[in-house]
C-alpha cells in the first residue's frame, strides 16, 4: 500500500466535551459544526480561511463577520468531520499519513471546501491528485481499496471520476499476460501455495475483486466482457470466486437458513437477492461451460430460497439444464428447506434439459440422454433412503425420463426397493404407484430372479415378472426350435444336391450313352440337358421330408419352405 505524508507540525488537535480545537495561544474565532462535533479553529492566524474558498465565501456571507467571531455549518461535507479534520490540519500544516483508506474522503472534502489552485498555490487538492495519479492507480490493490472506501462518498467519487478512473486501471491490469503480472494479488485456492518461481495463475484477479460491492464488481467485469480479451471461463471463475464470498449458501452443505444467512454477512436478503441476480446476469450465457453445473446449481436453489425474479430464475433453469450432462452425483445432492435433498430442483432441472433435448433430438447422439437416465437412476437411489422423501415425487421424477433413457431398469429397480426398504409402512396404493415406473421386460435376469423372491414388492408385480419370465422362457425355446427346423432344412437340401450329382455322374459312364448328345440343344449360346427316359430316379415323397425334422412338428410355414426346396432339387 502506498503511502504520501504531508506536513511536519506535530498534531496539537485535542477533544474536549465533544469539541475539537488546537493548541495555541492565540484564542478561536471561527466555530465549525458538522453533525456533533465543533471545531473551535483560527480564520487568520493559521491559513485555514485562505485556502478554502467555500469557508472565505462564507464568512463573507455570514452577519457575526463584523463582530471577530463566526459560526459555519458544514454538516453537508463528504466525509464528514474526519474528512474535514484532515483538510484543516493540512491548513495548519500538521503531519498527515494519506493512503487508499482515506484518499477518497479527503479528495471529496477538499473539492468540497474548494482548496483548488485558484484560491492558493500548492493547494491540498493538486497534492491529492498527484498522489493518486502516480501511486494510487499505478498500483494493483490501492485501486481496489480506493473504491471500497469511496462508498460512503460514493456520488462525489463518482462525480470527480474517481471511480471511473479506479476501474480502468483495474480493468488494465486485469487484461495484462499473466507472465507480466509483477505485482503482489490475493490467491488461497487450496492446493496452491506461492513459490518464487511459480508461474502466476490466469485466475490471479479474481479474489481481490471480490471484495468490491457488487456495483462496483458488476463495472468491472463488464468491461472486461466487452474487450472479448480473457475466455469466457476466467470470467466465470471470477463470478464463481464472488458469490461464494457473499453468498454463503453457495459453498454450503446445510440447509439454508435465514438467521445463519445474515450472521454471515452484512447484507439482508433484498441485497443478497440483488447480489444473485447480477452475478446470474454477467454470466457468459452464449459459450457452454463458462460455469460448472454444480455452480449453477447451487444458485438455483439460492435462487429459489431468496425468491429472485422469474428473469433470473429462468435463465439459470435453461443454463443448468444445457450443461446438466456434465453433472456427477454429488452436485445434485442439494438440500432444501424442508427436506435433506431438493428433488424438486431436481425435477425442474430435468425438466428443462428435456425440453431442449427434444428441440434438438434428431440432431444429437442417444450418448446425451442414455448419459442423464444413469445419473437421474442413481440420485433415486440415494433420495430414497431419505426418511422424508414422498412417494408421488420420487415416482414423478423417475417418469420423467423418455423410454430411450432406459434401456435396463435394473438401477430403477434398485432405488424402487430401496424406497420400499426404508418405507416398510408404506400404503398398498402408494406401493403400485412407485412400482408402476418399472417395466419388468427391461430387467436383467438376475434382477427378475430377486424381483421374484421380493416380497416387499406388490403381488402385481411379482405376477408381472413371472408372466414376463415366462415369455422369454417360451421365446427362448422357439428360437431354438427355429434353429433345429433351419440345420434339417440344409440337411434335406445337402442330401438332395448330392443324389442329383450322383445321377448325373452314372448316365456319363453308362455305355451307350453316347447319344445324349443329340439330345443337347442350343438356344441363345445356353445349354439344356434333357433326361432321358430310361433313367429312374427314386422320389422322396412328402411324407419322408416332414420325417426328416427328428420328430419336431413343422407348422406350415415351414411346411411350405421344404416343399419347395424339394420340388427345386428333385424336379
Amino acid at each position: 500500500m502506498k503511502f504520501m505524508k504531508l506536513g511536519t507540525r506535530p498534531d496539537t488537535f485535542y477533544t474536549e466535551e465533544a469539541t475539537r480545537t488546537v493548541i495555541s495561544d492565540v484564542p478561536s474565532d471561527v466555530t465549525i459544526r458538522i453533525n456533533n462535533v465543533t471545531y473551535l479553529l483560527h480564520k487568520l492566524q493559521f491559513p485555514l480561511l485562505p485556502k478554502c474558498g467555500l469557508l472565505q465565501r462564507l464568512y463573507t456571507e455570514s452577519e457575526d463577520s463584523i463582530s471577530g467571531h463566526v459560526t459555519l455549518d458544514l454538516t453537508d461535507i463528504p466525509g464528514g468531520d474526519e474528512a474535514f479534520e484532515l483538510c484543516a490540519k493540512f491548513c495548519y500544516g500538521i503531519t498527515i499519513n494519506l493512503s487508499a483508506h482515506n484518499l477518497v474522503s479527503a479528495f471529496c472534502a477538499a473539492k468540497f471546501l474548494r482548496m483548488t489552485e485558484a484560491v492558493e498555490n500548492g493547494n491540498f487538492i493538486v497534492k491529492l491528485e498527484a498522489f493518486f495519479s502516480s501511486c494510487i492507480l499505478e498500483s494493483w490493490k490501492d485501486p481496489i481499496l480506493t473504491l471500497q472506501n469511496s462508498e460512503r462518498v460514493y456520488e462525489w467519487s463518482e462525480n470527480l471520476g474517481i471511480v471511473r478512473r479506479c476501474i480502468e486501471s483495474i480493468v488494465d491490469k486485469i487484461l495484462t499476460p499473466p507472465t507480466k503480472v509483477t505485482w503482489s494479488y490475493t490467491y488461497t485456492r487450496p492446493g496452491y501455495e506461492k513459490k518464487r518461481n511459480q508461474s502466476v495463475p490466469k485466475d490471479w484477479w479474481t479474489e481481490d475483486i471480490s471484495f468490491l460491492n457488487i456495483d462496483m464488481f458488476r463495472c468491472i467485469v463488464a468491461a472486461i466482457k466487452s474487450t472479448n480479451t480473457l475466455p469466457p471461463q476466467l470470467i466465470g471463475e471470477a463470478l464463481h470466486v464472488y458469490a461464494c464470498r457473499w453468498l454463503p449458501e453457495i459453498t454450503e452443505h446445510n440447509r439454508p437458513n435465514s438467521e445463519a444467512s445474515t450472521s454471515k454477512t452484512e447484507y439482508s436478503p433484498d441485497r443478497q437477492r440483488n447480489i444473485l441476480e447480477t452475478v446470474v446476469g454477467l454470466i457468459p450465457s452464449d459459450y457452454k461451460g463458462s460455469v460448472s453445473i454444480k455452480f449453477l446449481l447451487r444458485l438455483l436453489s439460492t435462487a429459489n430460497f431468496l425468491a429472485v425474479s422469474t428473469v433470473t430464475k429462468t435463465e439459470l433453469l435453461r443454463l443448468s439444464g444445457l450443461q446438466l450432462e456434465e453433472a456427477a452425483l454429488n452436485d445434485l445432492l442439494i438440500p432444501s428447506q424442508n427436506s435433506v435433498y431438493d428433488i424438486d430442483l431436481v425435477q425442474t432441472v430435468l425438466d428443462s434439459f428435456l425440453r431442449q433435448w427434444k428441440r434438438q433430438a434428431a440432431a444429437t447422439s442417444s450418448d446425451g440422454i442414455l448419459k442423464i437416465g444413469k445419473l437421474v437412476d442413481s440420485y433415486l437411489q440415494v433420495a430414497a433412503k431419505a426418511a422424508d422423501m414422498p412417494v408421488k415425487k420420487l415416482a414423478s421424477l423417475a417418469e420423467t425420463l423418455p423410454r430411450i433413457a432406459r434401456p435396463i431398469h435394473d438401477d430403477l429397480y434398485m432405488a424402487v426397493n430401496t424406497y420400499l426398504k426404508e418405507h416398510p409402512d408404506l400404503s398398498k396404493a402408494d406401493k403400485k404407484q412407485l412400482c408402476r415406473v418399472l417395466d419388468c421386460q427391461k430387467l436383467s435376469p438376475q434382477v427378475r430372479g430377486h424381483a421374484v423372491r421380493n416380497e416387499r414388492l406388490p403381488l402385481r408385480t411379482v405376477v408381472q415378472v413371472l408372466f414376463f419370465e415366462q415369455e422369454k422362457v417360451n421365446s427362448a425355446t422357439d428360437i431354438e426350435r427355429d434353429q433345429l427346423n433351419r440345420n434339417n432344412l440344409r440337411k434335406i437340401k445337402s442330401s438332395g444336391d448330392e443324389k442329383s450329382l450322383k445321377a448325373r455322374g452314372n448316365r456319363a459312364s453308362t455305355p451307350g450313352t453316347s447319344g445324349v448328345q443329340d439330345n443337347l440343344r442350343t438356344s441363345d449360346d445356353k445349354m439344356e440337358l434333357r433326361q432321358e427316359p430310361s433313367f429312374k430316379i427314386r422320389q422322396v415323397t412328402e411324407p419322408e421330408t416332414e420325417k426328416a425334422g427328428f420328430g419336431v412338428k413343422l407348422n406350415s410355414h415351414e411346411k411350405a419352405q421344404m416343399r419347395r426346396i424339394y420340388e427345386r432339387t428333385y424336379r
